[in-house]
């Protein structure tokens, strides 16, 4: 399991929403990065790195729509909203900036905000259980045909259940730690 930093330090500053946004990007992206060396570890194979940013990218979202799910209960409508368009601004730019690396010079983030937007509208139909702040089976099934229709065909039999029992379950516990962690008081 990954070992990331996601406490704020004991100055007793008190952190604004856009900072436990920005936070709870950069620590999304690395959950997201983890998930894509743990399929590849269990013999997944990606075939370029636009495949594997692509993987990168199905998780992020699932775990930004999570975070929006997760602070539905603490944050006023208002807060959500700042904290879900910052989180969301920030992971198009570290989108724009591994595309870059990757495939060259160009706009990035108009494709990454369109698919941000289609795959949360989905998500936002999809069952969470409020009690146990747990996205549903339904949800984590579909995380899993995103992976899969990203990986291909050659696997095709087993993607999305590795996802679904392992790689989600993985993942979500990660950020619910992370989010739990980012607004606990720093005294």
């Amino acid at each position: 399991m990954l070992r990331m930093k996601s406490k704020w330090g004991k100055n007793g500053k008190q952190r604004s929403i856009a900072d436990n946004a920005s936070a709870a990007a950069f620590i999304s992206w690395r959950i997201a990065q983890e998930a894509l060396l743990d399929l590849e570890n269990e013999d997944y194979q990606t075939d370029s790195l636009s495949q594997r940013m692509n993987v990168v990218v199905e998780f992020v979202i699932f775990l930004a729509h999570l975070a929006d799910r997760l602070t539905f209960a603490s944050m006023s409508e208002k807060e959500r909203e700042e904290f879900m368009v910052t989180m969301v601004k920030h992971l198009a730019r570290m989108h724009q900036s591994s595309m870059e690396d990757i495939a060259g010079v160009k706009d990035y983030k108009e494709n990454f905000i369109n698919l941000v937007n289609e795959r949360m509208a989905d998500y936002s139909e999809m069952p969470f259980a409020e009690e146990e702040a747990d996205p549903s089976f339904v949800m984590r099934r579909y995380l899993g045909a995103k992976v899969q229709e990203v990986m291909g065909e050659r696997h095709n039999k087993w993607i999305e259940t590795q996802v679904l029992e392992i790689n989600a379950p993985a993942a979500i516990k990660q950020l619910k730690k992370a989010l739990d962690d980012l607004y606990k008081p720093t005294f």
